[in-house]
């Protein structure tokens, strides 16, 4: 179905698609998997679908392009954003990418199941890219069907949002459609599979460009093709830098480290697990990409992972995540080696993340905590004994900082008085009713350190509880939570859908009604598939 052209804000769109510009493309037009060599891209047309229909839109994403609410409550935004309808100037394409998944090559990749429409640049000169996930087959399937299901969906599309809105560099998500038609999925691989209703998620970036895009040129020693794409990212996303050249390449490089690990510990800061940092899922941008099996720390685990197919290994888990980091990024700057011929430079950048994290990771627990700086002296056992006591205790990762900023401190504390656990610590607890004295014992030899500690920073405990509020959220994006908001929409009800999008736009601040969002995760929700571990299963 095409509908009417209508006098609507998405016509004025105005599409500049820069990347299928100047960029080598699959020169086969046909849409059959395969292996594409020495091109970027492939140009492909999304797959037409029986009744698309709006589930939800974000009018934050909306109005990066500069759509009001008439444009996305018509039917002609659903028809272009579920892939029914190609809008004039639209150029539809898959990436040609590899990638290390699971620390393994897995040689190309590629754009399996998401179709970019094209390059939108907005009134104020913004480039955005849009991108439908789960619109049909590229060359890039292998053996997969291209589409995506409501579940992950959902995720995805709420997960994008709240990234943003708790201040966390992230790709963006305009919409979440219906497709009118059922994709069949094995959720957990384990030989029970079943038709589940499918969605098409509208994605936005100013790049979809992955470390894996350099890889597979690089892999395959298309070194004319790894310079162009080289050069035109710089040109693209980091003219700051000037014009592409050695001494350029080297700082595009420095700055992709940089900007990874302040991505990585911005992660940790809320305590966000990303479950799959796959050399193709790490942005060349330093923007989180790809919400699979995502998670947040509910009780303190440094090796939790919410991916089940990492369950053994733990390679993304927690406290991983800064590691593999790097060692994506080492992949990166073997890609790239072949153009900038110099290892030196690009040894140092690696070297300088390492030092960088490890820095950045003690100033973002300080902060944490409210303190004004990182003091080696108290604050290395300080924060290693506030990690062991939240993991000798099933303590809510989220809670407990949200709790320790309200904990009121006498002017002086006993030596040896062991001290009630503050209630604000104790709703932070997972089994409150079992607390034994030694861990009473250990708590109050840490708060009296905590409190040794902000006694010498001199603020007021007013003023800290407000920095530690602007740090650690009230509000983030459970499992749980999004459970239910996917159990209601696959019975038609997606009111949670929505009031969870509204929820998550302001994560940091005490919202009166929504108290429910900011709970420990219940005990129902302990072991239940999609609350605790979720598969790549899309």
């Amino acid at each position: 179905m095409t509908p009417g052209r209508s006098q609507n804000a998405l016509d004025s769109l105005h599409f500049d698609n820069r990347f299928v510009r100047n960029l080598p493309p699959d020169p086969e037009p046909s849409n059959f998997r395969r292996q594409v060599m020495n091109a970027c891209f492939s140009r492909v047309a999304p797959t037409q679908v029986s009744a698309p229909q709006l589930v939800a839109v974000s009018p934050d994403a909306a109005a990066l392009l500069d759509l009001d609410e008439k444009a996305w409550q018509s039917d002609l935004f659903v028809q272009v954003f579920t892939g029914n309808h190609l809008l004039a100037g639209m150029d539809p394409f898959a990436m040609c990418y590899g990638g290390h998944q699971f620390g393994n090559w897995a040689g190309q990749l590629g754009d399996g199941r998401a179709i970019n429409l094209g390059e939108v640049v907005n009134r104020q000169g913004r480039r955005w890219v849009l991108q439908l996930k789960g619109a049909g087959p590229t060359p890039y399937s292998r053996s997969a069907d291209g589409l995506a299901v409501l579940r992950s969906s959902i995720r995805e599309f709420l997960c994008s949002e709240a990234m943003f809105f708790l201040g966390i560099p992230t790709t963006r998500a305009l919409s979440l459609t219906l497709t009118g038609e059922t994709v069949e999925r094995d959720m957990f691989y384990d030989g029970h599979p079943k038709e589940e209703p499918g969605a098409v998620v509208c994605r936005l970036s100013p790049s979809f460009i992955r470390f894996g895009n350099f890889q597979i040129h690089g892999a395959r020693q298309e070194n004319t093709v790894l310079q162009q794409l080289i050069d035109y990212t710089i040109r693209t996303d980091f003219p700051h830098l000037g014009a592409p050249g050695q001494d350029t390449y080297i700082r595009w490089f420095q700055e992709v480290c940089q900007t990874t690990c302040s991505l990585v510990l911005d992660w940790m800061r809320v305590g966000f697990v990303h479950g799959v940092m796959n050399t193709d899922n790490m942005s060349i941008l330093g923007l989180t990409i790809d919400y699979g099996p995502y998670g947040w720390l509910e009780d303190y685990d440094p090796v939790w992972t919410p991916n089940t197919t990492d369950a053994h290994g733990r390679r993304y888990c927690f406290q991983n995540q800064g590691q593999i980091a790097l060692w994506n990024l080492a992949r990166l700057a073997n890609a790239v080696y072949p153009v900038i011929t110099d290892a030196k430079p690009l040894k140092a950048a690696l070297e300088d993340f390492s030092r960088a994290f490890q820095q950045g990771w003690q100033t973002m627990m300080v902060q944490k905590l409210g303190l004004n700086r990182f003091q080696p002296d108290t604050d290395d056992s300080l924060i290693k004994n506030l990690l062991a006591l939240l993991q000798a205790r099933e303590t809510d990762y989220t809670l407990f900082f949200r709790g320790l900023a309200r904990v009121r401190f006498s002017k002086t504390l006993s030596e040896n008085d062991i001290l009630p656990v503050p209630g604000p610590i104790k709703e932070a607890l997972y089994q409150p009713d079992q607390i034994h004295q030694e861990y009473e014992k250990q708590l109050s030899d840490w708060l009296r350190q905590y409190h040794s500690r902000i006694i010498q920073d001199k603020v007021p405990r007013n003023m800290q509880k407000k920095q530690m509020n602007r740090q650690n959220p009230l509000y983030v994006l459970r499992n749980y939570l999004a459970q239910m908001a996917i159990d209601k929409a696959e019975n038609n009800d997606f009111s949670m859908v929505h009031e969870l999008l509204e929820v998550m736009k302001t994560p940091y601040e005490f919202q009166p009604g929504k108290e429910k969002f900011a709970q420990k995760r219940p005990e129902w929700a302990r072991n239940r598939p999609g609350c605790s571990m979720l598969s790549c299963s899309s």
